[in-house]
């Protein structure tokens, strides 16, 4: 392999996982942010965000002299091949990316340069984002340095994001030269997997459209499970039907609260503006975020019914981030079931096995568990809201002492429904017959 002098701008999700992985591959990586308080904490080897291995990783690499970090992008750039923008681009009210980080760095990334450079959005950013990218660089870039931007979406899931980078199921490129190209398929070379190249717009469009599909396929699988409790059927044995078609496969078909996180609410509302923008109305996506929206109003009153008057009772919540194995609560649909649950006046408490810290940040007036059993002690109502591997094996016979009345509301259908009425439990799961 060629290795890369390659420079990652942003220590986030993406950013860190990114520049951890490059460095692994074999190349030399700097990453930086301009968040002073970030890059100390990774410079004393302390890890900022929870990502299985993420830390190893980390350490291993800086231990080889192939991962370093830097507060200014100054630093970072010297004697680069390819720099990554990896920075935030949070949603407006109305549902389009606030790209003001991106031109920042483009900006800065444009007074900087120094030799040939390949400029690649790693973040998620809409379509044409490139060709402003491209035309910021030019305006700043009063030295004429040649330098080519493309467009490199990531597909990281938190929680298995290292396992994600390392082992992709495929890798997208936009370009606009065969220079760039060759750049780009070089530093992923390493990583044997399909290469999609493609034109600029085409990549970034790519990211959007396959989570916002994603995003479809389970508001899809909750409109199923709707009409499963409406006939009495049970909406994990449909799934379990529709999924072993290879044209639809089993995964994103879990019916539940629905989805959350900062990825499938940002992208779809993002990709729905897009549209409206280009004068295509995608109403399907509308749709779509209706439908999540609706299965949270939804869990809370399966809740209100199971013990009618909500004002008074204490409600157990199993798990406040958005999935298992991260720590991240943004648009995670517990944070939003706790304040609708706590504007009826129930008592929250609540456990998660990552997420407590971040959660306290957030929520009001909840009482934090040491434990799930604690987190169950004295509860009206358990409801399960985020599905870790854990609370699979919890014990049930110990979690019914703990709790006022054995009542379980599975958002996740975690729990085989006979199972938990043998035990003594009221049961309710999503999609599933009473």
């Amino acid at each position: 392999m060629k290795r890369k002098n390659i420079c990652v701008v942003g220590c986030g999700y993406v950013g860190l996982v990114t520049g951890a992985c490059l460095a692994e591959i074999g190349h030399r990586v700097v990453c930086v942010d301009n968040d002073a308080r970030k890059i100390e904490f990774l410079q004393k080897g302390k890890i900022p965000i929870y990502e299985p291995g993420l830390d190893r990783l980390v350490f291993q690499n800086v231990k080889n002299k192939r991962l370093s970090f830097a507060e200014r992008l100054s630093d970072g750039l010297r004697g680069v091949n390819v720099v990554f923008i990896a920075v935030g681009t949070p949603p407006h009210p109305d549902g389009s990316a606030d790209l003001t980080f991106i031109e920042s760095v483009a900006r800065e990334i444009a007074l900087n340069l120094k030799s040939y450079t390949v400029i690649a959005e790693k973040s998620t950013v809409p379509v044409e984002t490139g060709g402003q990218v491209e035309r910021t660089i030019m305006r700043h870039n009063r030295k004429r340095i040649p330098f080519d931007v493309v467009s490199n979406p990531e597909f990281l899931r938190e929680g298995t994001a290292i396992q994600d980078f390392l082992h992709p199921d495929r890798i997208v490129i936009g370009v606009t030269s065969k220079r760039a190209e060759k750049v780009m398929t070089e530093v992923y070379a390493p990583l044997k997997t399909h290469v999609v190249v493609t034109d600029l717009k085409s990549a970034e469009l790519i990211k959007h459209a396959s989570n916002s599909f994603l995003a479809t396929k389970i508001s899809f699988m909750n409109s199923v499970a709707r009409v499963c409790e409406l006939v009495g059927a049970d909406a994990t044995q449909v799934a379990e039907g529709m999924g072993l078609d290879p044209r639809i496969g089993r995964a994103f078909l879990h019916a539940g609260i629905g989805f959350g996180g900062f990825c499938l609410p940002k992208d779809l509302e993002a990709f729905h503006y897009i549209s409206r923008k280009v004068g295509y109305d995608f109403d399907l996506l509308r749709i779509v975020k209706d439908v999540n929206e609706q299965q949270r109003i939804l869990f809370v009153k399966k809740i209100e019914e199971a013990v009618w008057i909500l004002k008074g009772k204490t409600i157990g919540i199993l798990g406040v981030a958005f999935k298992p194995r991260t720590d991240d609560i943004r648009f995670a649909p517990a944070v939003d079931i706790i304040q609708r649950l706590q504007t009826q006046g129930a008592r929250i408490r609540l456990f998660d096995p990552v997420a407590m810290t971040k959660a306290r940040s957030v929520l009001n007036n909840v009482y934090y568990g040491r434990n799930a059993y604690d987190a169950a002690a004295g509860a009206d109502c358990l409801a399960l809201v985020t599905e870790w591997p854990e609370f699979k094996t919890l014990d049930f016979k110990r979690i019914k002492k703990a709790m006022t009345h054995p009542i379980l509301i599975d958002g996740r259908n975690l729990y085989e429904p006979e199972k938990m009425k043998s035990l003594g439990f009221e049961y309710h799961g999503m999609g599933r017959a009473k």
